[in-house]
């Protein structure tokens, strides 16, 4: 009983921390919304172009996921009406096996005339005889009964998987439509996103205003990890915990490492405090380890970001996703999809951001993170 006990609850995470840190996460929730406006309150033809992008770059992330969505449930109709259709021709087949049978037997029957069992005793057969032959024509009688029976039940499954044809190609049809009006939209949006994107890398083309641009990226990231890290403390909603995975953690995606932590970046006045992984868009992105989502939106600077609590006071962090596929509070599990590699955030080349933070710090994945 004891070690179903300490399996059920992750480490020494008891009912009343779990409860403890619901609380606390519907307060953190509560701030977002107002920590974000005061983050994002940009003023000038800078902060309204980063408006827009931020716009068209939801929007596409929303998009997405409606058009995967709507894939997925094409492909489970399409799927649907395949099999209805089988199953429509092995009722045929068994249709006419049966309308064979039945006539085979509708002529026996006729060849035999309506007064068999009579005949034989008028005939003078021997008792012994009639009575087998009348045995043989109840076998008969109730084998074409059966016959009977199971050919009017395959009409009846006949008649009744017409509609359901009828209704499933219909609604695959629908489907089909939404789609294409979801692709149209979808790809607007990344036209009205290359248009925002190509006005605002000409306001910030020098490099005082790219490294402005980066510093006020950087204390949006701070200033909301800050929030999280007072408000959550270091309860671990985890299964096991963190500190003890350094080198054990896999990589949150498959991908060409594009930025080490710590490399310089912006004329070498900055460096970067995670790692880039360029990779393709739609590429899945996973947790490294398991935890609750407290963060699952979009910051500017960040694009669609997600931020993992993993107990400890540690965080990982995964940025530029095209698509998230989770939302604030979502427990994860290591290794489970919640996001999708895009560019997001302004970003030129779709890659994900990625972050391990300790206490609100950075700190480098790569002691974390198993060796590729």
């Amino acid at each position: 009983m004891l070690l179903l006990t300490l399996l059920w609850i992750p480490g020494s995470w008891a009912a009343n921390d779990a409860a403890d840190y619901q609380k606390k996460l519907e307060a953190l929730k509560a701030t977002i919304e107002q920590l974000k406006d005061e983050l994002n309150d940009a003023k000038g033809e800078k902060g309204k172009l980063e408006k827009q992008l931020e716009k068209s770059e939801s929007d596409i992330g929303n998009l997405k996921n409606k058009v995967d969505s709507l894939n997925d449930d094409i492909n489970q109709q399409d799927q649907k009406l395949q099999s209805l259709y089988q199953e429509q021709q092995d009722l045929l087949r068994q249709r006419q096996a049966q309308q064979e049978q039945v006539a085979a037997q509708v002529q026996s029957a006729y060849r035999a005339g309506p007064q068999g069992p009579l005949k034989m005793l008028l005939n003078q057969e021997s008792p012994e005889r009639i009575s087998r032959l009348n045995k043989y024509h109840d076998y008969l009688l109730s084998a074409r009964s059966r016959k009977l029976s199971q050919y009017r039940a395959t009409l009846t499954k006949l008649a009744n998987i017409e509609p359901d044809i009828i209704a499933t190609r219909d609604r695959l049809n629908l489907r089909k439509q939404q789609l294409e009006r979801q692709a149209q939209q979808l790809q607007a949006e990344q036209k009205q996103r290359s248009l925002t994107l190509q006005k605002l890398e000409k306001l910030i083309s020098s490099k005082d205003n790219r490294l402005a641009a980066e510093q006020d990226n950087s204390e949006r990231l701070n200033a909301l990890l800050a929030e999280m890290t007072a408000t959550l403390g270091s309860a671990n909603p985890s299964t096991t915990r963190f500190s003890l995975l350094q080198g054990k953690l896999p990589w949150p995606t498959d991908g060409k490492l594009r930025h080490n932590y710590g490399s310089r970046r912006v004329g070498n006045q900055l460096s970067w405090e995670g790692m880039v992984i360029e990779a393709p868009v739609g590429t899945p992105v996973h947790a490294v380890h398991s935890g609750r989502v407290i963060f699952a939106d979009y910051l500017r600077g960040h694009g669609l970001l997600v931020i993992i609590d993993h107990g400890e006071g540690f965080m990982s962090l995964y940025g530029h996703n095209q698509s998230l596929l989770k939302k604030l509070g979502d427990g994860v599990k290591a290794g489970e999809a919640i996001a999708r590699v895009g560019s997001s955030g302004g970003q030129h080349y779709s890659g994900l951001y990625f972050e391990i933070r300790h206490k609100g710090q950075p700190t480098n994945p790569n002691k974390w993170l198993a060796r590729a």
